[in-house]
């Protein structure tokens, strides 16, 4: 354990499996025995022993991709309530110690948007977690607006997360070398194109001048974006584009994570595009080890002051903790 500055830990991409939602993933999402799925299923014993030798106070769980994003319309709303108020039943005997963002049912908007309500206004939900694309569509496509709508209502952010890419993408962009290297095309690569093209077609979408106030939340140091973010903006600018600036809604409605990402050059690029008060503490367990988020922490060249910030101050103001 780390010698960190006065202040708590808390960690907000951190991932469990529900077993009725689990039983509906297929292939290489399904899972399969092991030490990581016997943490995906623990709540109080593996995980909380973890978080207290790492030294991390709080834990913001989500279920792991694809959670609810693949499931049909007519069953999603009803299994997905279920699958929250399971979650809300495992965390609320240690309300110090974890707290939660909603799954939502996409596959029926409406019905999402009022579980985002349900869940952060009855069972104190923090915000929700999308993952990847919705029964193959992005999740600009305006069908899914009204759960932005909701969002921005209730103050409460979505955190766009990755799972895996299109079949098509796969296969056209990866085939070559998945065999030798499976996880080009999950957290290697794969997982951040996806990401990353989600959250920039939900710039383009015009989502933010519809609902200016709705907030993102982007892991892995925000998939790349803050790196490219110069690049991005210029080349929107550029004679024959739509008016709008990229950096500006980027920076204004965008929130990153060091999930699994804990490089100092990286982390200090993105101190220096989005301020350090968009910057929040995450680990992305237990696909990452805690340990190494928090040694990492104690090497980061920023001042108490900031590093408080990342390590639990933009948690505590974000997400109302």
């Amino acid at each position: 354990m780390f010698a960190k500055p006065r202040c708590p830990v808390i960690a907000i991409e951190e991932h469990y499996w529900d077993e009725e939602l689990a039983r509906t993933y297929v292939g290489a999402e399904a899972g399969r025995p092991g030490e990581q799925h016997k943490r995906l299923h623990d709540f109080t014993g593996i995980r909380l022993a973890e978080m207290d030798d790492a030294g991390i106070d709080v834990q913001v769980i989500s279920h792991g991709a694809p959670s609810t994003q693949k499931l049909p319309a007519d069953s999603a709303a009803a299994l997905t309530r279920r699958v929250n108020d399971r979650l809300h039943a495992a965390i609320a005997p240690h309300k110090d110690r974890f707290a939660a963002f909603a799954a939502l049912p996409t596959a029926f908007p409406a019905a999402a948007a009022d579980e985002l309500e349900r869940t952060t206004r009855q069972l104190g939900f923090k915000g929700a977690m999308l993952h990847g694309l919705a029964n193959d569509k992005f999740l600009d496509d305006k069908r899914f607006w009204p759960i932005y709508a909701r969002a921005e209502q209730l103050d409460v952010p979505i955190y766009l997360h990755p799972a895996q890419p299109n079949a098509d993408v796969q296969r056209i962009y990866y085939k070559d070398y998945v065999k030798d290297f499976p996880m080009v095309a999950r957290p290697a690569w794969g997982y951040t194109v996806e990401t990353a093209t989600s959250a920039i077609r939900l710039v383009l979408s015009g989502v933010f001048e519809r609902h200016p106030k709705l907030k993102i939340i982007l892991g892995h140091l925000g998939e790349t974006l803050p790196f490219l973010i110069w690049r991005i903006d210029q080349a929107l600018k550029r004679p024959g584009q739509k008016s709008m600036s990229f950096r500006d809604i980027f920076s204004n409605n965008f929130y990153i994570t060091t999930s699994g990402n804990f490089s100092n050059p990286a982390l200090l690029c993105c101190v220096m595009e989005m301020g350090v008060d968009h910057i929040l503490f995450a680990v992305d367990w237990p696909f990452v080890a805690n340990p190494p988020a928090i040694e990492w922490m104690a090497t980061v060249p920023l001042s108490d002051g900031d590093k408080t910030k990342i390590l639990s101050g933009n948690a505590k103001a974000l997400l109302k903790m």
